[in-house]
């Protein structure tokens, strides 16, 4: 009798555990970063956030930082895992919007983290390469994109984004501000298809909509590439993401018929929500956003709204026809996924 009231107990203190699931709580990094992007590592079976260093004047941040978590809930400081004048031969600063990929390669995962930096002469896109999520990087020593796609007028080379079709297993770059850009990387992840870069700016749109400024991001479910953006100027609070679809990882884009999908809430003091990556959880139709926003006490332009921002992270649902619901921006995130 003793060990079924036992058993009971503790099948009892489970379940109430399990209803007690704690929340992560938005923002979910501490200080502040922008520009995250999101990772699940199967080497680890931790995910991992990269980011933009912000809270300095011009955005001249000149590292980035990691951050890494078992359950999308608590999150532990991994430290700085690039630093552009310490580890790099090319880029002095400007350390922006990173993206990360892993990649099995004779017969073991490699990791390896896009980024943009200054050259002196403008922005460019470099990449790193490493054999643990969190380092240590070492660089490939030149950039990999630092020009503008042939026909492209003005923009610059950041805000970049890799993708890896899950059927194909190939890999392509994506990237720009004031353009989109995207290529074929070629097998060695380091260097791209030259003959496959593809202008893909979604046209038209307003800022009310979805007119194209920066921050593609690619991700494929159920057949079908979904084309994420960011519209209007990181330090607006109109700030926010809209999408388009293609049957294709270069394109052509068709915009959503409601193509907003995340935006500020001013009711309850949420602004500039954009610039993200999204995260599907290994094995489930289960997927997040995790974008920023900038900090409610920032948001007069007086206050550099643009370099305050914090990293949050909310559920991505999608209609039964594919199609992206509106994600509501929250103070309180998600629950820890088990």
């Amino acid at each position: 009798m003793k060990r079924i009231v036992f058993a009971l107990t503790v099948f009892m203190l489970s379940c109430m555990g399990t209803l007690a699931q704690p929340y992560s709580g938005n923002p979910i990094l501490m200080g502040y970063h922008a520009d995250p992007e999101v990772m699940y590592s199967h080497l680890t079976d931790r995910y991992y956030i990269y980011s933009t260093t912000d809270g300095t004047p011009g955005w001249g941040g000149w590292y980035f930082t990691c951050f890494s978590s078992a359950d999308l809930v608590h999150w532990k400081y991994e430290g700085i895992n690039l630093n552009l004048p310490r580890d790099t031969k090319w880029a002095s600063g400007n350390a922006w919007a990173p993206a990360i990929e892993e990649k099995m390669v004779d017969g073991k995962y490699r990791y390896f983290f896009y980024y943009s930096g200054e050259t002196g002469h403008g922005k460019a896109i470099g990449v790193a390469v490493a054999d643990t999520p969190t380092g240590p990087f070492k660089d490939l020593g030149h950039p990999i994109v630092d020009k503008r796609p042939e026909g492209q007028r003005h923009g610059q080379q950041i805000d970049v984004d890799v993708f890896t079709d899950p059927d194909t297993g190939k890999s392509y770059l994506y990237w720009g501000n004031g353009y989109m850009a995207g290529a074929e990387l070629n097998d060695d992840m380091t260097s791209i298809n030259e003959a496959t870069v593809t202008l893909m700016t979604p046209r038209g749109g307003t800022l009310e909509d979805y007119a194209y400024r920066e921050a593609p991001y690619v991700f494929k479910r159920n057949g079908t590439y979904y084309f994420l953006w960011s519209v209007d100027d990181t330090g607006a609070a109109n700030y926010h993401v809209a999408y388009g679809t293609s049957t294709s990882p270069l394109g052509p884009i068709k915009v959503a018929d409601e193509p907003v999908i995340l935006i500020q809430d001013p009711e309850n003091e949420i602004y500039g929500t954009a610039h993200n990556s999204v995260l599907q959880i290994p094995g489930r139709d289960e997927w997040y956003f995790v974008y920023h926003r900038i900090n409610k006490n920032y948001i007069d332009k007086s206050k550099a709204p643009g370099i305050h921002r914090e990293v949050c992270i909310d559920k991505m649902e999608f209609n039964a026809d594919g199609t992206i619901r509106r994600t509501r921006p929250t103070a309180h995130g998600v629950k820890a996924i088990r």
